[in-house]
């Protein structure tokens, strides 16, 4: 007797309505727009073309393709033991944030290149501004601790005419700071976005990165995949995102008239009772949970403003209705 054929959703109904990446991937497009992709396409369980998650020059090559086909990137490219993000969460968290500004825009979605948002550890792979600037003509300030992570970007930047009169990079000198030193008491923000370091410890990032290999894989691994991990700067700090979030939420005060929006995702659900006390402690007027659903996993934005009612309208007036 035939073994039944495994089924699967035709559409990944739990991601944003205007992700470009709900309907499973289509591999003969990705492969025509990135042809060494398809060294790493092959049958998966479901009998269905897929690639290996755990290879990550798999998970590289499938970046570039949906990259290249779906936000006209011709060239992109990161260091060697550097994140390779995950394309279709990070344009949920993108298009969660534009809902978040619709909210307080009438229900419109502000658009064009005055809309400036602040991307608190861009990275090497650039990819929260590319995903903005595509889908709603932001422009965006990049900022990270690691200059390898800015050269990168930058490289991606400046061979990519859509990402250069849009993406300006800084360098954040002090690790123990997240506005200070990048954000600029003079110019208007709009919304910062965040993925912040997530492990408290390097080994807490390792024996992370292990699990992940593991359930990838249907098997326990014991050695880190190399370029699979990322970066320390990526995965850990001290205290972990319950620590870095906090800090953020404290600095966030100082900028509380020229930043509309300020967000970050909060990978564990724990850490939502210490941060909405710092959110207290701070004076934020308005905080709002933003959840999200990745296939299995499941993560949220906080989001939090200074501004009352009135000063929101004015700066709609300011900003947004010209």
């Amino acid at each position: 007797m035939l073994e039944k054929k495994k089924e699967h959703p035709i559409e990944k109904i739990s991601l944003h309505p205007r992700n470009l990446h709900r309907e499973r991937y289509d591999f003969e497009l990705l492969i025509g727009s990135c042809s060494e992709l398809s060294k790493y396409v092959k049958k998966n369980d479901f009998d269905d073309e897929s690639i290996d998650f755990s290879n990550p020059k798999a998970v590289k090559w499938l970046n570039k393709a949906l990259l290249k086909c779906y936000y006209n990137i011709d060239y992109w490219d990161i260091p060697t033991d550097y994140l390779c993000p995950p394309v279709p969460g990070r344009a949920d968290y993108i298009h969660q944030v534009a809902d978040l500004l619709a909210s307080c825009n009438q229900g419109q979605i502000p658009k064009g290149y005055k809309i400036k948002c602040m991307d608190v550890g861009v990275g090497a792979s650039c990819v929260f501004p590319i995903i903005g600037i595509k889908s709603y003509g932001w422009s965006f300030v990049g900022s990270d601790i690691d200059t390898l992570a800015l050269e990168s970007a930058r490289k991606i930047i400046n061979y990519n005419p859509l990402l250069k009169k849009n993406v300006m990079l800084r360098v954040q000198e002090n690790a123990k700071d997240v506005f200070h030193g990048v954000m600029k008491r003079d110019e208007f923000i709009d919304v910062s976005i965040c993925n912040p370091p997530f492990h408290a410890s390097l080994a807490e990032a390792q024996a992370g990165t292990l699990k992940k290999l593991s359930s990838l894989n249907h098997k326990k691994i014991t050695t880190p995949t190399l370029n699979f991990g990322g970066q320390n700067t990526e995965l850990w700090c001290e205290g972990g995102e319950e620590r870095f979030v906090r800090d953020m939420i404290r600095q966030s005060k100082q900028f509380s008239s020229t930043c509309f929006w300020f967000t970050t995702l909060i990978s564990k659900k724990d850490h939502l009772k210490a941060v909405y006390a710092a959110l207290q402690s701070a004076g934020a007027l308005q905080v709002k949970t933003i959840p999200m659903v990745q296939g299995t996993k499941t993560t949220r934005i906080v989001a939090w403003t200074f501004f009352n009612l009135d000063q929101q309208e004015r700066w709609r007036e300011m900003r947004w209705s010209k």
